[in-house]
């Protein structure tokens, strides 16, 4: 019972480590600093200013980014992209498989902006935003 119980606390300690790595907000080097308020409005469709790339939906980092970069969750962020949809303002961003997707995806348009993990960002992409 006892190895059952440390099991669960290892698995969530984990999960927890995860949930707190460092996320960084990437766009092509011709991209000046955004401001947290700049990266919210782009990745809700309030802003067309630069196009937004998003990890898949059910991404650890996925959640974590939405949390930390708008304060909502991931229901309340699908529920604000149908809105946009539905009223013809925009389209929901593209969802790529992972952080080197996107880091590529960035790197190759001048208009994109992304987010990865701190540790995969190199010389290809340029830290707009911190979140911490």
């Amino acid at each position: 019972m006892k190895t059952k119980h440390f099991l669960i606390a290892a698995g969530l300690a984990c999960a927890a480590l995860a949930s707190h790595a460092d996320i960084v907000v990437i766009a092509n080097p011709a991209v000046g600093p955004l401001t947290k308020d700049q990266v919210a409005d782009l990745f809700l469709g309030k802003s067309q200013a630069l196009t937004p790339i998003d990890q898949l939906e059910g991404a650890p980092i996925y959640a974590d980014f939405y949390k930390r970069a708008t304060g909502r969750d991931a229901a309340q962020v699908k529920s604000t992209w149908s809105r946009v949809v539905f009223s013809g303002k925009g389209q929901a961003p593209k969802q790529l498989p992972d952080s080197a997707a996107v880091k590529k995806a960035v790197a190759a348009d001048p208009k994109a902006v992304g987010y990865i993990e701190k540790s995969a960002v190199d010389a290809t992409v340029k830290t707009v935003l911190g979140l911490d």
